[in-house]
């Protein structure tokens, strides 16, 4: 039977008790990690979300009966204890930061007992990912989780003190709203009351923190949750956290300075970290020409190399091919690679395969000189001679080149270069390297929707000498749009958004949509405009992604409490589930399964 905690109120966390407290009687609770009995003594490691201190129990000190129950102790019983602290008698353990003292018991309490756990709670244990997650409320008792958290917990609140003194205002926006299908695919929430209506979770407080600044709220901050119906990966879950702004009367370079000035006093206070300001500045263009990416990694070279105009004229089909089609031929150097096995040559040759290559080209350049190549039979020496010069191709180095539209080239090589840099073990994940990217394209053309489809969202605001371009080349547009980078990872991206109406109509006419398909879906918003609106700009960062890097973790489950699986499942919960028929005929709701689903029933 559990006891009961009357009585005894704790004077401390385990790790809060130092040397400096030797000789005082404390009052600790927790969790055994670890017993260990040499018979009159035994020694209990305490664990809260703190740390670890060790306990002692001396059949001298306590009660017959009290240690008796100390035998009875197990892994991840919960307890509570009166002691005196003292100094360690056995070797100190620097391991621990209470490895120097110890507590000698007076007195005990089991508040609870437990069952084995299913796998050990203890740093670095390696348990399967899918086990974890059905007992995560046993895995948050890990002290990397608990360290994560913390971690998330001082971000949040640093942001908030920031932008708080920086005159934001927080203010809550719905979670149930109206959808507004223009990106990813809406959670739909169905309405009891209006029969066959839905609401749908937002996908981010983008109109609602326009129409606040139509309401003269001049600086508006949200640390919200969001909601994407999307395939998920290793930085996306179909739920996350924005830290979520919007100014009035800015520009650019003032949305910029604020989210410098907060990144860098964030990395300082809470990692010790040192962030250059300014954070360098890349135009989309210019990211996709030398990283193939909109996310460059810049921890690392291996840039890209346009050599398009050096095998124009020569005869090798696959490039000239590619040329010819209107594509590009691009090459990046794995320096010090050229004596890489030709098995692990195919393996980089089928990766880009994933992406769309349909293959890899590639000139290996032995220590002597001598060259291996897949295609030098098709090419004369000079020209061979001049695509290694372009490379800075060397002695020991590996060429690879890819040759198609530049967007497959781009998409390939840019993964290329980050799969050859994993594997060359040179990502250095505490190095943080910022960087904006700017003047994204406005629009990108959907074959899927035959239509131009707004690449952030459609009330991004042109570059302004660009808006000539709007009706005549509406793909050559630049947005006002910039994205804050690190490491590789998108952590965040905004936008100035349009208030001019003349130019929002122009916007909807280039996505094809007609006056009434803009009121029909975004009214209230455009109405509002009619009221006088001031010109504004925001931005928001991925909580989860930014906690990530900063806790130098691979997955954004690592650092959210309950997250879902790549089928956007809770395996703690069996979330979704099946719901009562009286819910559903509540809603006026039938399910139909089509042909795929009834087949996986």
């Amino acid at each position: 039977m559990a006891d009961s905690m009357k009585g005894m109120k704790r004077s401390h966390r385990c790790t809060e008790v130092s040397g400096q407290n030797i000789g005082e009687k404390v009052t600790l609770m927790g969790w055994v990690q670890k017993r260990r009995n040499l018979g009159g003594l035994i020694f209990i490691d305490l664990r809260d979300r703190s740390g670890i201190i060790q306990l002692v129990f001396d059949e001298n000190d306590v009660s017959k009966e009290g240690f008796e129950r100390a035998e009875t102790l197990r892994n991840e019983f919960v307890i509570a204890i009166e002691g005196l602290v003292q100094a360690r008698e056995g070797a100190i353990n620097s391991a621990l930061k209470t490895g120097d003292i110890e507590i000698r018991v007076t007195a005990l309490r089991i508040l609870s007992e437990a069952q084995t756990p299913p796998f050990p709670i203890e740093e670095g244990s390696n348990t399967r990912e899918e086990l974890r997650l059905k007992y995560r409320y046993l895995d948050l008792r890990k002290p990397h989780l608990q360290r994560n958290l913390k971690l998330r917990s001082d971000v949040t609140t640093y942001v908030r003190s920031f932008l708080t003194k920086e005159g934001f205002l927080e203010i809550e926006t719905p979670m149930l709203t109206k959808s507004t299908p223009e990106g990813a695919r809406d959670y739909l929430v169905p309405s009891r009351i209006h029969p066959g209506n839905f609401y749908a979770l937002p996908q981010s407080p983008q109109l609602f923190k326009q129409l606040l600044m139509c309401s003269g709220y001049d600086r508006y901050l949200q640390i919200t949750k969001c909601f994407r119906d999307e395939d998920l990966r290793a930085d996306r879950q179909p739920e996350f956290t924005q830290i979520d702004m919007e100014l009035s009367f800015v520009d650019v370079d003032d949305v910029i300075d604020v989210n410098e000035r907060l990144l860098a006093g964030l990395f300082k206070e809470i990692l010790r970290v040192d962030v250059p300001l300014p954070i360098p500045r890349m135009t989309w263009k210019e990211a996709m020409e030398r990283y193939g990416s909109d996310k460059p990694d810049i921890r690392f070279g291996m840039e890209i190399t346009n050599v398009s105009d050096l095998v124009a004229e020569c005869g090798f089909g696959v490039f000239t091919g590619a040329l010819a089609a209107g594509g590009s031929v691009r090459g990046i150097n794995a320096e010090g690679q050229g004596a890489m096995p030709r098995k692990k040559i195919d393996s980089f040759v089928a990766y880009a395969k994933d992406f769309g290559a349909k293959g890899l080209a590639y000139i290996a350049i032995g220590e002597d000189g001598a060259i291996k190549s897949s295609f030098a039979k098709f090419m004369a020496e000079d020209e061979m001679s001049a695509l290694i010069a372009r490379m800075n191709g060397k002695p020991g180095d590996l060429l690879f080149f890819a040759a198609d539209k530049d967007k497959v080239v781009f998409d390939v090589l840019g993964n290329l270069r980050l799969e050859l840099a994993r594997y060359l073990d040179i990502l250095d994940k505490s190095e943080y390297k910022f960087l904006w990217v700017t003047e994204f394209p406005l629009l990108e053309y959907s074959e899927e929707q035959d239509r131009y489809v707004a690449m952030h969202h459609p009330f991004t605001m042109p570059m302004e000498e660009d808006l000539p371009l709007l009706e005549t080349n509406p793909g050559a547009v630049r947005a006002k749009a910039y994205d804050i980078v690190l490491n590789g990872t998108e952590l965040g991206g905004g936008s100035v958004r349009i208030h001019q109406s003349d130019v929002q109509e122009r916007m909807f006419e280039a996505l094809g949509f007609s006056k009434e398909d803009a009121y029909e879906r975004f009214g209230f918003l455009l109405n509002a405009f009619k009221y006088g609106v001031p010109p504004h700009a925001g931005l928001a960062f991925g909580l989860d992604r930014l906690v990530m890097l900063m806790a130098k973790e691979d997955n954004i489950r690592e650092v959210i409490a309950f997250p879902k699986v790549k089928d956007a499942s809770c395996l703690m919960t069996d979330a979704p589930n099946v719901v009562d028929a009286k819910q559903l005929e509540e809603l006026s709701i039938g399910i139909v399964l089509n042909e795929e689903s009834a087949e996986q029933e």
